[in-house]
């Protein structure tokens, strides 16, 4: 338990990611699982999935970095 609080708190762009990904990858097993689609598409879309939601928290993280670099106004 330990080890997941202090990778959170190490990793919080990381553990959002893989997260997110479970998540992404779970809803597109559960709404695509009569599709009939063969091994290698699944793979494809898995990957593609993560990709995406790494790419989702990559973009959510520009609005955190941006608001780092302004200096405070003091109004």
């Amino acid at each position: 338990m330990s080890f997941a609080k202090r990778f959170f708190s190490e990793h919080p762009r990381l553990a959002a990611w893989a997260v997110l990904a479970v998540g992404m990858v779970a809803i597109l097993i559960w709404s695509a699982r009569d599709v009939g689609l063969l091994p290698g598409q699944w793979a494809a879309l898995i990957v593609a999935t993560i990709g995406l939601a790494g790419l989702c928290i990559w973009i959510i993280g520009w609005e955190e970095d941006g608001y780092e670099d302004e200096p405070e106004t003091g109004e």
